[in-house]
């Protein structure tokens, strides 16, 4: 395997970790930690992909990651793992942990996350038009596999970070995969996964500092309605059910 995987795997880890080391504070005196706090780590990984993106360094770092792998590799599991960091918010109430939040919030959290990110990053796809490392599209700054799994990552993180730090930051560890995967699988250059993280947990970030509708919750009083993920071996849903 290559060893750029694990370069990125590493580097996502490590600047989260790093936060970890900021936010210890938090669990006692959370009104501390400032809005600029929350933005300046994804800024980063915004403005340092921007600035890599299209530089020769980038494309030699491309060729050489594909003639390791070997250039007809392909590995689909990026497809599935994305996924994997939200399933993990679920599977974390279904078991008993504590979360900050109602599954109910936790799922609007994710809506408003997914759908904000999900804008951005398909407007600077068609905005840049930047090729593909394999050449099949101009829609590949940002990355929107990896977006998406750090959209997941980010709300794990907000959501059980005071109560489980090491499930909180497990998310981060697949979404980091899944932007290794996506490089590997030459659909992504190294700044599209780093941009696409970035934009990710900057709106996640942001959804949980104004908590849109935050008072908006049906649900919170009732304790036979549950919300579970359910994957059929090709796609996560979600199920919702009611205990009479």
């Amino acid at each position: 395997m290559s060893k750029y995987f694990w370069l990125l795997f590493l580097l996502f880890f490590c600047i989260h970790f790093t936060n970890a080391q900021k936010d210890t504070t938090i669990v006692k005196q959370p009104n501390q930690k400032s809005f600029l706090s929350k933005t300046v780590l994804p800024v980063t990984l915004i403005v340092a992909g921007s600035l890599y993106s299209g530089t020769q360094s980038e494309k030699n770092v491309q060729v050489d990651v594909r003639n390791r792998v070997g250039n007809t590799y392909h590995n689909g599991a990026d497809d599935y793992i994305q996924y994997i960091p939200f399933a993990q918010v679920y599977i974390g109430d279904i078991i008993g942990l504590e979360a900050k939040n109602h599954w109910f919030d936790q799922t609007k959290n994710m809506v408003f996350s997914s759908v904000g990110t999900g804008i951005i990053v398909h407007s600077f796809k068609r905005l840049i038009g930047k090729e593909r490392p394999d050449g099949s599209s101009n829609h590949s700054f940002p990355s929107g596999h990896t977006s998406n799994s750090f959209v997941g990552a980010t709300v794990l993180y907000h959501e059980f970070k005071q109560s489980t730090p090491v499930y909180a930051y497990s998310g981060f560890l697949i979404s980091s995969a899944t932007g290794g995967l996506r490089v590997m699988n030459n659909r992504h250059w190294v700044s599209d996964v780093v941009a696409g993280a970035g934009v990710a947990i900057l709106v996640t970030n942001l959804v949980y500092h104004f908590e849109p509708l935050k008072n908006w919750n049906p649900f919170k009083n009732s304790k036979n309605v549950s919300f579970y993920p359910d994957y059929n071996g090709e796609q996560f849903t979600f199920t919702a059910g009611y205990k009479f």
